[in-house]
């Protein structure tokens, strides 16, 4: 006979899976939904899971239910993660970076989203060439100039961008940035038009591509899709989390 604890342990865990499946399930069809509004495919919007604050178990969940692009925002949570879950998954680096941990955060994320000025770049180039790796990066963009943010101005971006560029090991292949939070998910759209006319800008001065756009989070990614994002975080619509900011 099996105890009756265990079975109500796995009957609350099925419970629980189930309500995550379905979470997942509203947010892709959420992601499709407002790509068609703008004329996209599904497939051009990339969803990050975003794990920060998530135990390993929990983790597992959504792992079980399909999905492998998770991201985190401090290395001494991240580390011991990534170390006990599977090698497949792949890890976005989403939080302000100090130049003390690039060292150990360059072998495990394969995108940064938060490059947020030219000095940290630089530092980046510097200990890419020393442990030969070629760092795929995002540059974060204050586009909103709240003072408690992170990241380039724009007038400070297109003024460093040559200087990015020249840097010989950084792969900058787009930009990131956050609106200011709001109940109002429409307040977030000039953010994001702006984020995506700054892009589409220094690309063309510049005649490289810069595919990746990563704004939107759990309040606001669908009007980032139709802003043109390539790359939605989300964290608290999947874990019901309420009153947590994604990034």
């Amino acid at each position: 006979m099996i105890p009756l604890r265990d079975t109500y342990d796995q009957s609350e865990r099925k419970r629980k899976m189930d309500l995550l499946e379905n979470s997942l399930t509203i947010v892709e069809d959420r992601i499709a939904r407002a790509a068609q509004r703008c004329n996209r495919l599904p497939g051009e919007v990339e969803l990050i899971v975003i794990s920060k604050g998530q135990p390993v178990e929990k983790i597992r969940e959504v792992v079980d239910a399909g999905k492998t692009l998770f991201g985190e925002s401090r290395l001494q949570e991240a580390a011991p993660k990534i170390a006990l879950l599977p090698s497949r998954l792949r890890w976005h680096y989403i939080g302000h970076l100090q130049t003390n941990k690039i060292r150990k955060t360059l072998p495990l994320f394969e995108l940064i989203h938060s490059v947020d000025h030219l000095e940290l770049a630089q530092e980046i180039d510097r200990i890419a060439t020393e442990v030969g790796l070629f760092p795929r990066v995002l540059l974060e963009v204050n586009v909103s100039g709240e003072s408690t943010k992170y990241g380039f101005s724009p007038e400070v971006l297109k003024n460093s961008f040559e200087k990015l560029l020249r840097l010989p090991r950084l792969q900058v292949e787009g930009l990131m940035t956050m609106a200011p939070l709001s109940c109002d998910p429409e307040a977030s759209r000039p953010y994001f038009e702006r984020l995506r006319k700054l892009r589409d800008a220094l690309a063309a001065n510049a005649g490289i591509p810069l595919p990746t756009l990563s704004m939107g989070m759990s309040s606001d990614f669908e009007v980032a899709i139709e802003e043109g994002a390539t790359m939605v975080r989300v964290g608290s619509a999947i874990f019901k989390k309420k009153n947590v900011v994604d990034l």
